[in-house]
């Protein structure tokens, strides 16, 4: 592994006892630093790779190395280096702000200053500070997925797990969160994300993986993702990654018209 990568993921696979095969030989590699964004169709994988990360589910086969170290659903020292913003996050929603980051930075053992100065800190910084004492059950969406991500932070973790942060938020909160990914990734934080938002995607993220059926189609710098693309798929030129990625999705994936239309 390159010193530079954070997280490498090589032949994972994951069959549920359902018969689902959700991973099938999935590999990547994520740099230190970096706005990765992990893109594919709902169903196509993204949630249960961040589950393994997360330790929530276990892995059929294949290895995940986080910072050079191979884990498993059992090691949990890894997170003290890691934030997860779940795709259903959990929160003790009559706790006030305030109260749930003293809470999470009370479980990441940091020090009563530590906790009282980055929680102040986080509030102001995701612009919470007035509603910091209300109950996390009176807060819109968007100030809700703000929470989830500044419990995600509050222990400076050099790796942030983020997946669908952006879903169901109006632009304002979206607009402040993007802003505050790139703040924390120019400051040398590595941020992992799924989005459905594609425009959003190539707009925010220095690289970016396309999964497809449990396995990577193309992984590349965002910048370079039209050139990349013209070898796998033979188009000369993409208006835009959405275009790019239907382009190379919809001809895996076999959909029934609808006969009345």
């Amino acid at each position: 592994m390159h010193n530079d990568v954070i997280l490498e993921i090589a032949q994972l696979r994951k069959t549920y006892e359902s018969g689902h095969r959700a991973l099938d030989g999935l590999s990547l590699s994520v740099r230190k630093g970096t706005i990765f964004g992990f893109l594919g169709l709902n169903g196509a994988g993204k949630t249960t790779t961040i589950r393994i990360l997360a330790g929530l589910n276990s892995k059929d086969s294949g290895t995940v190395k986080l910072f050079g170290k191979e884990i498993d659903e059992h090691d949990y020292d890894h997170k003290q280096q890691v934030g997860f913003v779940l795709d259903d996050p959990l929160y003790f929603e009559w706790m006030s702000a305030g109260e749930y980051l003293r809470f999470v930075g009370t479980m990441y053992d940091l020090s009563l200053p530590d906790i009282e100065h980055r929680t102040t800190d986080l509030l102001e910084f995701f612009d919470l500070t007035a509603k910091g004492d209300d109950p996390i059950e009176t807060y819109s969406t968007g100030m809700k997925k703000k929470i989830s991500l500044a419990a995600a932070i509050i222990h400076k973790p050099q790796l942030i797990v983020l997946d669908e942060p952006l879903e169901g938020i109006d632009a304002l909160a979206a607009s402040s969160i993007k802003e505050s990914l790139k703040i924390m990734a120019a400051g040398g934080t590595t941020i992992f994300i799924t989005s459905h938002v594609l425009d959003t995607v190539e707009k925010l993220c220095d690289e970016v993986a396309i999964i497809h059926q449990g396995k990577v189609l193309l992984q590349c710098m965002t910048s370079e993702i039209r050139s990349q693309a013209k070898g796998v798929l033979g188009n000369e030129t993409y208006a835009s990654l959405e275009e790019l990625f239907v382009d190379l999705v919809s001809d895996r994936v076999k959909k029934k018209h609808l006969s009345w239309l």
